[in-house]
């Protein structure tokens, strides 16, 4: 299967109601740079960089100059060496100079690299996560870039690691059987009232949702206060609730503001301050312990990963399939974050299609922890093949591919 030609397209969604808004995206209009790789025996792979709207079109014309050398590419032969390619395209001159590894650029990235894992995966007639699955560890090490991670983690040893998990497999297997757990954003958008927050609530959890998460970032501190109180009030002690400031605080606001949300028991506390900020994040990790810190949706690359695992600065990884550089990066970080303690619960800016496939292979393949998956239905019905919840559970994608495909 050979690529033949590229297409991009500029894909936006309008929310309502205050849908998706957060502390710091008030109003969001949810988006996809896609690169569409074409093929000789008319199949198609889809790749997904995730935006919100303005800027849209840069990605897109990134992705027409990174993508460039795929024409002509058998994916099998692509794919046997992608670590290689991936580094190659990542570090070429001029567009480094423009990173280097992130910013438009790398958003661009993502959606060549998801698109030709989706079409590897449909090439072979199966899921993304069963791809990932049968390949061997010294296949899947392969197809991702190590570069400046050496002294924490090698070929060799992220081989190693990977071998070192086959055996507990089929324990792990059961998860297949089950689907994989979810947690709801959607109860508390930013800009939800409180009466919104308490109905929604009560409505995910008659869904099966035991787990849930309030924006929080306002700013009037006392907001955030009672909102959260109203839904730990509504979801009982038993219920697993987090809260995301979208890295609205500064360091001092950040360490006064959770100490006081503390008094509902949050699982975790998402994004405190500045993304880029390792030291920050330290900083509020270690003073607010046991309070646990969750972080990455915003963090652009493997490096930057390294730096907060190194630091101790987040408690919980939230790689993104598409804000980080595809699903090679996040592999990389999964296997780098598995290497250093640290549990991978992604953040879904593609509404959970990817990451339902990569939970799966971390899970079984890696040994991460089966925790829960974030779950945003808003862009649902603009999928040929959704992500399918029930009972509050990612049920296991069947279709081949990576469940990437927009309807036209």
């Amino acid at each position: 299967m050979h690529i033949t030609a590229i297409e991009v397209k500029d894909k936006r969604f309008d929310l309502a109601d205050g849908a998706g808004s957060d502390a710091t995206h008030t109003t969001p209009q949810y988006a996809y740079a896609v690169c569409c790789l074409k093929t000789d025996n008319g199949t198609t792979g889809y790749g997904l960089a995730f935006t919100l709207g303005a800027g849209t079109d840069l990605v897109c014309k990134a992705i027409e100059y990174l993508s460039g050398s795929l024409v002509g590419r058998e994916i099998e032969e692509l794919m046997s060496d992608f670590g290689t390619v991936y580094r190659k395209i990542v570090d070429s001159p001029s567009f480094r100079w423009l990173g280097p590894h992130k910013g438009v650029v790398h958003l661009a990235l993502a959606a060549v690299v998801n698109a030709c894992y989706d079409l590897w995966a449909k090439s072979r007639h199966v899921p993304l996560w069963k791809l990932l699955l049968d390949l061997t560890p010294e296949q899947l090490v392969n197809t991702l870039d190590l570069s400046y991670l050496e002294e924490v983690l090698t070929k060799e040893q992220a081989i190693s690691l990977l071998t070192e998990n086959l055996s507990g497999r089929e324990a792990r297997n059961r998860v297949l059987s089950t689907g994989y757990r979810g947690y709801d954003t959607s109860v508390g958008w930013f800009n939800y009232s409180d009466e919104k927050i308490v109905a929604n609530t009560k409505k995910a959890m008659d869904s099966g949702f035991s787990a849930l998460k309030l924006k929080v970032g306002s700013d009037d501190p006392l907001r955030d206060i009672r909102r959260a109180g109203l839904i730990r009030k509504t979801a009982g002690d038993k219920a697993t609730i987090m809260v995301d400031a979208n890295q609205k605080w500064n360091v001092p606001e950040a360490l006064d503001i959770c100490r006081r949300l503390g008094e509902i028991n949050p699982f975790w506390i998402e994004e405190p301050t500045h993304p880029d900020d390792v030291i920050g994040h330290q900083s509020i990790a270690r003073a607010i312990a046991p309070l646990k810190v969750a972080t990455g949706e915003h963090i652009p690359n493997k490096v930057i990963f390294k730096n907060f695992f190194q630091a101790k600065a987040m408690d919980f990884c939230q790689v993104d399939a598409v804000r980080v550089g595809g699903i090679s990066e996040f592999l990389t970080i999964s296997l780098l974050s598995k290497s250093m303690g640290i549990p991978v619960v992604p953040h879904v800016g593609d509404m959970g299609q990817i990451h339902q496939h990569l939970v799966l292979f971390n899970h079984i393949g890696m040994n991460h922890e089966h925790l829960f998956l974030e779950h945003i239905p808003h862009l649902k019905q603009y999928f040929v093949n959704p992500a399918d919840i029930v009972d509050a559970y990612y049920q296991v994608p069947q279709t081949p591919g990576s469940s990437s495909d927009l309807k036209d």
